[in-house]
């Protein structure tokens, strides 16, 4: 707990300084009917040996389960050797990097971490960074509707994760810009190009093009990129960035490339932790630059010839006029940026290729051993990375949970967001499952389904 030095004496003193009466009245402009008043819940405090055996038993109550829920957030192997460097205090304790004077050490850890984003996705530029997936694609609408000045409608498939959508959605629509959905494909469960024709010429800022989609197909990313930018518009990929290690790199996507490529960081050395911290990444072409928001750090020398390195953009609101800030930004995941550099470093290109190759591997060993199941069928059919969509003989929900029961977290349920899927569950398997874990899910599928 910290360390509170103020005596009553103290805080009577203060408030006489400034001539209030009391506490109180320092809020006084808040109504009544808005104030808690008693935290009537809230015990009594503890000493250090009670608040302890309170969090272990805590603890204890948490059962470990075996994951395979994807849906966005994937439960990957990160070496130690990760998170013992990140929580050194050079790093951990280090305050955001807005400022001039942040440490090169700091620095330069970003600056690695751009470097290795951009080969990833094959752009010119990264910044450093965002909050988050979801976030990042709605940064990346906004950067796109200040880049094309002239419209400000965005077109984005309904095989988007439906999160990623909603979160978007609340983010942009105070600045009046519409989200049109796609419909997909029920065959390939893929972005329908056919439904994209009437949207021809009719003025919209930019395409979203994710790769995979939220049901882990793989889209016509030349196609769809190439559409998009003969219309005039920008092309943005959504992308997770372990499957890079894979396939085509945005920046290759059609004859020039997508313009933005965004997506959630999570898959590179951090763990799920019940839901973050996580962190975004947005990369982008060079003619972009000036659009893009977070920071940018860049490499120099100074008056004696030595390398340094420094904040070279950052255009949000404190730093410029807030007409002219391309964001309100005002922290940024960089513990988990970091982590993610030292896990990029550490695994190198072919470490990533293995881990991508391999959790490819798993799902569609499971899905094999799933579909061999009497009413189990895979619904999309198509080449697909990390996750795939099955359909069950009844409703996923009940299913779901008879298998958590057995300690087996079975699936993300698809019917709240694609109800016309009908008990459809989306299924992952990284390269953290054995033959035996595959196993355990497939005996826990079938109990559930008797």
């Amino acid at each position: 707990m910290p360390f509170i030095p103020h005596t009553e004496p103290d805080i009577k003193a203060m408030l006489a300084s400034i001539g209030a009466p009391n506490i109180d009245a320092l809020f006084d402009e808040i109504p009544a009917a808005l104030r808690s008043g008693k935290l009537s819940a809230v015990p009594e405090g503890m000493n250090e040996m009670q608040v302890t055996r309170l969090m272990n038993e805590r603890a204890a109550q948490d059962t470990p389960l075996l994951n395979f829920i994807g849906a966005g957030a994937y439960e990957h192997h990160v070496p130690a050797a990760v998170w013992q460097i990140v929580t050194r205090g050079e790093f951990y304790t280090a305050y955001t990097p807005y400022q001039a004077e942040a440490s090169q050490g700091t620095l330069q850890v970003l600056y690695e971490y751009q470097t290795m984003m951009t080969s990833l996705t094959g752009m010119d530029v990264s910044n450093a960074s965002l909050y988050d997936g979801a976030s990042g694609l709605a940064e990346a609408m906004l950067m796109a509707v200040r880049a094309h000045k002239d419209a400000r409608r965005i077109l984005i498939p309904a095989s988007v994760n439906p999160i990623y959508r909603s979160v978007a959605r609340s983010i942009v629509k105070l600045q009046d810009i519409e989200l049109v959905e796609i419909p997909f494909d029920a065959t390939t469960g893929t972005t329908d190009i056919k439904a994209l024709e009437q949207h021809a010429g009719s003025g919209f800022a930019a395409l979203v093009v994710p790769q995979p989609n939220f049901f882990g197909a793989l889209e016509d990313v030349d196609a769809l990129t190439q559409w998009a930018q003969a219309q005039g518009a920008l092309a943005i990929a959504l992308v997770n960035p372990l499957s890079l290690a894979l396939l085509k790199a945005p920046g290759n996507w059609g004859d020039k490339g997508a313009d933005i490529a965004v997506g959630e960081g999570q898959p590179l050395g951090v763990p799920l932790s019940n839901g973050g911290p996580h962190f975004g990444f947005m990369c982008c072409k060079q003619a972009l630059v000036r659009q893009m928001p977070g920071r940018i750090i860049g490499r120099t020398v100074d008056l004696d010839g030595k390398q340094g390195f420094t904040l070279t953009l950052q255009a949000r609101e404190q730093h410029i006029r807030r007409a002219k800030a391309t964001s309100n930004i005002c922290s940024n995941q960089g513990l988990m940026v970091t982590a993610a550099t030292i896990h990029m470093a550490l695994l190198g290109a072919d470490g990533l290729r293995r881990v991508a190759a391999a959790s490819h591997t798993n799902t569609a060993a499971l899905t094999m051993q799933a579909t061999g199941i009497h009413g189990v069928k895979r619904i999309f059919h198509g080449p697909h990375f990390h996750e795939v969509v099955l359909q069950l003989p009844k409703p996923a929900a009940g299913v779901l949970a008879k298998m958590q029961a057995q300690g087996v977290l079975g699936g993300f349920d698809l019917s709240e967001h694609y109800p016309q899927l009908g008990n459809a569950i989306l299924v992952c398997a990284t390269e953290t499952k054995t033959a035996e874990d595959l196993h355990r899910y497939i005996t826990a599928l079938q109990h559930a389904l008797n």
